[in-house]
């Protein structure tokens, strides 16, 4: 049977035949027509109008809404009969599970419970950690820690201001209360998985990994242990991203509208993108300098200085200028090297020192040699009184003494 119709629609054909059949049953049992039992309705709803100091029409849409609500709340009380008959068959197995098997987490619709919650666990500090899921970032929490800050004073204090937040009791322990989180989807719990999982193919990149980065999945199985990971759902009001992409787009209509700027603001911002490149071009004179001075000290005073040490380390903006110089900090096989540099420098610096006092005694040694060897060779000459014997004698001698040189020098 189909209800009233709404205020201001007007009613089916099908509803209309209905509306008829029903005058005329009505009639024909008081014994009167149709058109009879129309007026004498008309003079009743007349009469109680004029008793509720409104006029005909006013009170018949007053009646007309009151029959649309009663039809309206008997559809949800209707709808939430077949939701409980259809939630019997899942809690009749819950109900016989033996004790201590854990319960399969059946995900419902939220629950304002579960949205405080999940609110006031965003808040609490459960150490989470960053995972990818589905190729975003989520925070992932271990359940102990929640479990942990359910049953801290914390919490207690916390449901004295919100009543929202459920109370832990004998029948409700902090696991049933965790529960209500993977219940209205706002945290799931979730494993560690391969991307190339079940592709039956090995990637042809090795990826880079990011230490402590998992890439997670949900399990089918929403259980409730200390050692599980949980990812949270639950991202919060949103109005701070609403503030912030309002914020973005008041800015990019303000540049872009920077020619109906008045002429003063934009001779300022002239002069102040002018300082802003003045200070980049300073900042990088000053990288080149600095390395220019590492450059020129780490030979001259190893193991080289460098100015602003910290201007390049990941620090605040302060901390980068301070100090203002300090020493290459280099591991011992490096320091070693840079110590060993001016030694070697100064090894070879003897050595060469040697080769030239070597070469220069050669030649003295030299010359030595030759001057005897023309002494012996007019010795003879003047005793045997023979060209020829002084011919081989000179050769003799004068081969002689390089020899012995060389002898020596080996």
């Amino acid at each position: 049977m189909s209800g009233p119709p709404a205020p201001g629609q007007q009613p089916s054909p099908q509803q209309l035949a209905a509306i008829q059949q029903q005058i005329a049953a009505e009639a024909q049992r008081r014994g009167m027509t149709p058109q009879q039992l129309q007026a004498q309705q008309r003079q009743q709803i007349q009469a109680e109008a004029d008793k509720a100091g409104m006029t005909f029409d006013q009170y018949i849409n007053k009646l007309k809404q009151q029959a649309f609500e009663n039809h309206q709340r008997q559809q949800q009380m209707a709808q939430q009969q077949t939701q409980n008959q259809a939630a019997q068959p899942q809690e009749q197995p819950q109900m016989q599970g033996q004790q201590g098997q854990q319960v399969p987490i059946t995900p419902g619709a939220p629950d304002p419970r579960a949205l405080a919650l999940a609110k006031w666990l965003k808040g609490q500090d459960l150490k989470p950690r960053t995972c990818i899921l589905n190729g975003q970032r989520k925070d992932m929490f271990r359940v102990k820690r929640a479990l942990r800050a359910i049953d801290s004073p914390a919490y207690t204090k916390a449901r004295s201001k919100n009543p929202l937040l459920p109370e832990i009791t004998a029948t409700a322990p902090k696991a049933e209360i965790f529960k209500l989180l993977p219940l209205s989807l706002l945290a799931l719990r979730v494993s560690k998985s391969d991307p190339h999982e079940g592709h039956g193919h090995v990637p042809s990149k090795p990826q880079k990994r990011v230490k402590g980065l998992w890439t997670v999945k949900i399990e089918q199985q929403q259980d409730i242990n200390d050692d599980l990971h949980y990812v949270w759902l639950y991202e919060g009001p949103q109005w701070r991203t609403k503030l912030y992409a309002v914020g973005a787009l008041i800015l990019i209509m303000t540049v872009v509208m920077f020619p109906l700027w008045p002429i003063t603001l934009r001779i300022g911002v002239w002069y102040l993108s002018m300082g802003f490149l003045g200070l980049i071009g300073l900042f990088f004179a000053m990288a080149i300098f600095r390395l220019i001075l590492f450059c020129a000290t780490v030979f001259t005073v190893p193991p080289g200085l460098w100015l602003y040490p910290n201007l390049f380390e990941d620090v605040g903006f302060f901390d980068s200028f301070r100090p203002v110089w300090g020493w290459q900090e280099v591991s011992p096989p490096f320091s070693l090297c840079f110590h060993l540099v001016p030694e070697a420098v100064r090894l070879i610096a003897i050595d060469d020192q040697d080769k030239k006092a070597k070469k220069a005694k050669k030649s003295k040694k030299g010359e030595s040699g030759e001057n005897a060897g023309a002494k012996s060779i007019e010795a003879s000459a003047f005793t045997n009184g023979t060209g020829t014997t002084n011919g081989q004698v000179s050769k003799r001698h004068a081969h002689a003494a390089p020899r012995v040189e060389e002898v020596e020098d080996e």
